[in-house]
């Protein structure tokens, strides 16, 4: 019962400060409600039983990715940048046209993970004797490979676009 009611404070604190992060109209207050909703996130990873994960959420997010937000929130001065191009429709086809290459791609991913033989074992039967951390690891580059390489593909994309976005303000 206890569990139960800690999962649906937590879920219902995450929510509230994502909802926060989305509609906050000054951008630090944004980054600071994002690092309370990375650490509720740490928090629900804890009273799941996923130490690594809680401790990975804090490390990785309410630290370095947060510090990566601060930094392009400074170094970017909003104010300053010139208003959006006249014509607004300028764009649309190329971003129509990623939007297709992104919808092809997941749908290439679903169909092939849907397409996996039924004997294959899993993971829990292949290795049992596994702890918290190697099922981590194991489940990544096993079963989660391609999630994993396309998250790794957009953090990639938004640090250059972050580097790109820090020349065109000096």
């Amino acid at each position: 019962m206890l569990e139960t009611v800690v999962f649906y404070a937590l879920a219902l604190l995450i929510l509230g400060f994502g909802i926060l992060v989305v509609t906050s109209r000054n951008t630090v207050h944004s980054v600071l409600f994002l690092v309370a909703n990375f650490l509720c996130i740490a928090i629900l990873y804890l009273s799941l039983g996923a130490e690594f994960l809680a401790v990975i959420q804090v490390l990785v997010y309410a630290g370095g990715i947060v510090v990566l937000y601060l930094f392009v929130v400074m170094l970017v001065s909003l104010r300053g940048l010139p208003d959006g191009p006249r014509n607004s429709r300028r764009r649309t086809r190329l971003g129509l046209a990623m939007a297709a290459a992104v919808l092809a791609e997941v749908s290439a991913i679903v169909v092939s993970a849907s397409a996996r033989p039924a004997g294959v074992p899993a993971p829990e039967l292949a290795a049992p004797s596994l702890g918290n951390t190697e099922m981590v690891g194991w489940l990544l580059y096993t079963d989660y490979l391609v999630p994993f390489e396309v998250a790794s593909m957009l953090l990639l994309v938004a640090m250059v676009g972050a580097i790109v976005l820090a020349r065109k303000a000096e």
